[in-house]
């Protein structure tokens, strides 16, 4: 059953690339679920009270891919993947253009409900960001495996098949990459 509807999404997707847009509409509310998932997965790694909601985050996602007018899906695994990525850039742009002052997030709150807000869930979302950047400039499938893996969900077969290594190869280059990034991380720290 489950192999079924990812043959249909994988379908749907090379339908749209080929021009179809009666294919984009069927597509849209089955892949909606997914993203959603993903876009959940992303925002509950951020700071509470985050003023992007999760289905503001699946929506403005889901535009730019609908915006990608020339784009040939591969398959499913290819749409989320780059679907996850696009989530993690929006996620991280947000995070970059938060009001601050010295260092404190600007917020409005009434004197009954003031709390102290802090900006540091962001500069760890903008830290990860740089690390998988500087991790991405010597190894790029190592970065791309990270960015499959934690952050859109994707499992060790499904990141195998978009970046077109085997299973094992994802497997030891995520441990690798967890590593690199856990040092780099740490030195920032």
């Amino acid at each position: 059953m489950e192999e079924d509807k990812n043959q249909e999404v994988t379908e749907l997707l090379q339908q749209w690339s080929g021009g179809d847009e009666a294919a984009l509409e069927v597509l849209a509310p089955i892949v909606h679920e997914e993203l959603y998932r993903i876009a959940k997965r992303y925002m509950s790694r951020e700071r509470r009270g985050h003023t992007l909601q999760t289905t503001a985050l699946v929506n403005e996602a889901f535009v730019r891919l609908v915006g990608w007018k020339t784009a040939e899906w591969e398959n499913r695994s290819h749409f989320y993947g780059v679907a996850a990525t696009l989530m993690r850039r929006i996620l991280v742009d947000f995070a970059r253009k938060r009001p601050t002052r010295g260092g404190e997030e600007l917020i409005r709150v009434s004197v009954g409900h003031a709390e102290k807000a802090s900006s540091g869930e962001d500069a760890e979302i903008v830290a990860l960001d740089e690390a998988l950047t500087a991790l991405a400039e010597f190894d790029e499938r190592k970065a791309r495996i990270v960015e499959l893996r934690f952050f859109g969900g994707l499992s060790v077969d499904e990141t195998a098949e978009v970046t077109g290594v085997a299973p094992i190869t994802v497997m030891r280059e995520w441990k690798k990459a967890k590593a690199w990034l856990y040092l780099q991380l740490k030195k920032g720290d």
